[in-house]
C-alpha cells in the first residue's frame, strides 16, 4: 500500500475550505451527456440536484435501504433519473457502460468483506477512462464527536480508505486528485438533529437513552439563537480507470 498511501491521506488536520460538495464534483467531473451511476443514493438530494443541473446527463440512483428506495420512487420523476436498489457489491449493469460512478459518503457503508468486491465492481462497469468519485466522511470534527455517541465509525470509514487504496496499488484505478472541504451543517433543535441521526432507516441504531441522553446534552453546547451549526470534514478521491 506504499505507493497510494504516499500520496492520498486519511484526514487532512489543517483543511479550511467550507463549500457544499456540489462545488467540488462540478470542479472535477464533466456530467454533460455523461452515463452516471450512483452508489448509496439516500435521499437523492445529491442525484436530483445532478439531475437538473445536467439535464443531457442519464443517472442510475441505486440504493439498498428499501424504505428510502420506495421513498425515492414516490417523488417528484426526473426524466433523466432511474432508480434502483441494489448495492455497489453487485452491479447489473453491463461492462464498459458508465461514464461516471459517484458514492456520496455510502462506501464505508459496504460491509467491510465486500469492499474491495464493491471497487472491482466499479472498475467494471466504467469505461475505459471513466471516473470515480468517492466521497468519505472524515473521522473528525464537531458532527462526528455527536454521532460517535452511539455509532462510532472509526472501523469502517478507515477500512473504506484502505480498500480505495488498495484499488489504486492493484491497478483496478488510477488515482487522480484528492480533495478535502468541510461542510457545514445547521439544525434548528435536537429533534430536527435526532430525527435525521438517529432515527434513520437504513441501519438499525438501537440507541440507548442513555446514549440519547449523552447526545442531546453534547448537542446543547452548540445550540444557540439560531440553532447549531456543525462541521463535517469530508474527503473526496477523484479515480479513473485505466485505459
Amino acid at each position: 500500500m506504499q505507493t497510494s498511501m504516499a500520496r492520498m491521506q486519511l484526514i487532512d488536520p489543517n483543511v479550511t475550505r467550507i463549500c457544499k460538495e456540489a462545488e467540488v464534483y462540478e470542479s472535477l467531473l464533466k456530467l454533460d451527456g455523461a452515463k452516471v451511476l450512483e452508489l448509496g443514493c439516500g435521499k437523492a438530494d445529491h442525484t436530483r440536484n445532478i439531475a437538473r443541473a445536467h439535464p443531457s446527463a442519464q443517472i442510475v440512483a441505486a440504493e439498498v435501504d428499501r424504505i428510502q428506495h420506495a421513498k425515492n420512487l414516490g417523488a417528484a420523476p426526473l426524466a433523466n433519473v432511474n432508480f434502483a436498489d441494489f448495492g455497489a457489491e453487485s452491479i447489473p449493469l453491463t461492462d464498459a457502460s458508465v461514464d461516471v460512478v459517484m458514492m456520496f459518503r455510502s462506501l464505508h457503508h459496504v460491509p467491510l468483506d465486500q469492499m474491495d468486491t464493491a471497487l472491482r465492481e466499479i472498475h467494471r462497469v466504467l469505461r475505459p477512462g471513466g471516473h470515480a468519485y468517492i466521497s468519505e466522511p472524515v473521522f473528525a470534527g464537531a458532527l462526528n464527536e455527536l454521532t460517535r455517541i452511539y455509532n462510532d465509525e472509526e472501523l469502517v470509514r478507515s477500512a473504506a480508505f484502505d480498500a480505495v487504496c488498495r484499488a489504486v496499488d492493484e491497478s483496478l484505478l488510477e488515482f487522480i486528485t484528492e480533495t478535502f472541504f468541510l461542510t457545514r451543517l445547521q439544525y434548528r433543535n435536537f429533534a430536527e438533529f435526532a430525527e435525521k441521526h438517529l432515527e434513520s432507516t437504513h441501519s438499525v441504531r438501537n440507541v440507548t437513552d442513555e446514549q440519547s441522553n449523552a447526545v442531546e446534552r453534547l448537542f446543547d453546547t452548540y445550540l444557540g439563537p439560531d440553532g447549531a451549526s456543525l462541521t463535517q470534514q469530508v474527503r473526496v478521491d477523484l479515480l479513473r480507470k485505466p485505459g
